[in-house]
């Protein structure tokens, strides 16, 4: 009799746990959002860089720093005048490199600048360029490129007789358009208040 008794307990139990396992089989499975870590963005404050001859000056975040660049892929700068601006925050750095016309041919420089974007056409979605015009007599394109890119942010400035400057914003992390979106809105801003407020000197 006890042993019956038994036998229809975990038979019960058998029941149950088979009739749970179906049901959650076939309840609606919702996947989670992937999540990101919340970043603290800094406020916007900007500084001056205007240095003794330089050819340019321009404003900056004060939470970056403006890095002297002396080597290009392991070879010498063409000239002293290329930098880096680093966002230690983000892990974000600006390359800026500067060409002189009188040294190289205009036509040239503007083929490189669209060659170098064009590069990233087999992950990029889109590419929109928008023309640059400022008050400052400072002149040229932006390029924004969507999609798992290594740079979103490009551009290059130029008066169109002496002065070629080009720029671009990397991350020192894996391409990611959804993990470093936030990050890019956050910094373009302060890209376009670089050129916005970008002025040509005299050397």
């Amino acid at each position: 009799m006890l042993l019956n008794w038994v036998k229809n307990i975990v038979a019960c139990g058998v029941i149950l746990i088979i009739a749970g396992m179906m049901y959650a089989c076939n309840s609606a499975y919702t996947p989670k959002p992937t999540g990101y870590f919340n970043i603290a963005f800094p406020e916007k404050k900007y500084q001056v860089f205007s240095q003794p001859g330089y050819p340019y000056s321009f404003e900056y975040p004060v939470y970056a720093t403006v890095v002297k660049d002396s080597a290009f892929f392991g070879a010498a700068t063409e000239n002293p005048w290329w930098i880096n601006i680093d966002f230690p925050q983000f892990n974000g750095r600006i390359y800026v490199s500067y060409k002189d016309i009188g040294k190289n041919k205009f036509d040239t420089l503007i083929k490189h600048a669209f060659t170098l974007t064009g590069k990233h056409t087999s992950k990029a979605y889109s590419i929109e360029d928008s023309l640059i015009n400022t008050p400052n007599n400072v002149h040229g394109m932006f390029f924004l490129v969507g999609g798992d890119v290594a740079t979103a942010n490009q551009f290059f400035l130029t008066d169109t007789t002496k002065h070629f400057l080009r720029g671009a914003l990397y991350f020192d992390a894996t391409p990611n358009e959804d993990s470093l979106g936030i990050v890019n809105k956050f910094l373009i801003e302060d890209v376009r208040h670089l050129i916005n407020t970008f002025k040509w000197q005299k050397k």
